[in-house]
């Protein structure tokens, strides 16, 4: 089966009537990650990881070779290379589906590029490394746009929001016409909010409450609300206890418009989006 290389169109697409959320599975290759603490540092256990939530459902996967939980600090383009290139490489002949690369530096997306990733994922929406829109450009690639205050070695220390849903719309907004401004297509874009990056419980929860805001902007939305502290704050449970949690989270943003979610535990969510999708639609999956 040929991959769909732009899988999320924005008209063709995600946003036709009755297509089932897409969902991203998340593949740490680090040592430290908040979510799986380099359950999947080892090269073969990252590769075991792709081939088994492809099974589990995941149309797109999204491996990362540094870890942006707050407070982490960064890794260098070379080392962040040694740890995704050979899951890339050993991955991309055995998969049909697209293949997401979690980084914002231009020299890790250019040669993850080449070694068969099919989208880069920027949690800076360009701000950190400008030079990613130019790789991106020349490319086919897709890219995913995210909102982010500060960065992650200062997001947990950052004030409250005045107004988090401006915030984020304006912020996707600039990252969305610096893509136009760099020969991006309009339909290789997908924006993301952010969800936990630089924005504290509160302001997570009126982002997916409210997802509808981003849909003005016509373009396929990814949310990522998988095993975040905001759902410890609501439940008190740490990140190894979060599903349901992260399951709740997942059909209010399919409820709210979300086209993909960004998650770890792909075939719980799978099966909640399959029943929520099939309820949307009124219809059975195919």
């Amino acid at each position: 089966m040929l991959r769909e290389r732009f899988l999320f169109r924005a008209r063709d697409k995600c946003l036709e009537l009755g297509l089932r959320t897409r969902l991203m599975g998340v593949v740490n290759v680090t040592p430290d990650s908040f979510s799986d603490g380099g359950r999947y540092f080892s090269t073969r256990e990252a590769i075991d990881r792709c081939l088994q939530i492809v099974d589990e459902g995941a149309d797109l996967i999204d491996i990362g070779g540094e870890s942006t939980r707050p407070g982490s600090g960064p890794v260098s383009a070379e080392e962040e290379l040694e740890r995704i290139l050979p899951v890339i490489e050993a991955v991309r002949p055995l998969v049909p589906v697209m293949i997401s690369v979690d980084t914002y530096k231009s020299k890790v997306a250019e040669e993850a590029l080449k070694a068969g990733a099919d989208v880069i994922n920027d949690i800076s929406s360009f701000r950190f490394d400008p030079g990613i829109t130019e790789v991106v450009a020349q490319s086919e690639a897709g890219v995913i746009v995210m909102h982010c205050r500060g960065t992650p070695a200062t997001m947990h220390q950052l004030p409250p929001s005045a107004d988090i849903i401006r915030d984020v719309c304006e912020g996707l907004q600039i990252a969305v016409n610096t893509a136009y401004k760099s020969g991006i297509d309009r339909d290789r874009i997908v924006v993301d909010p952010g969800i936990g990056f630089g924005k504290n419980a509160v302001e997570n929860l009126q982002i997916l409450n409210r997802l509808r805001f981003l849909g003005e902007m016509g373009l396929p939305l990814l949310v990522g609300p998988s095993r975040k502290r905001f759902i410890e704050s609501v439940l008190g449970l740490p990140v190894d206890q979060r599903l349901v949690g992260t399951v709740a989270s997942a059909v209010v943003a399919v409820l709210n418009g979300v086209h993909m979610l960004r998650v770890h535990d792909v075939a719980e969510v799978y099966q909640a989006t399959q029943v929520t999708d099939a309820i949307l639609s009124e219809a059975l999956p195919e």
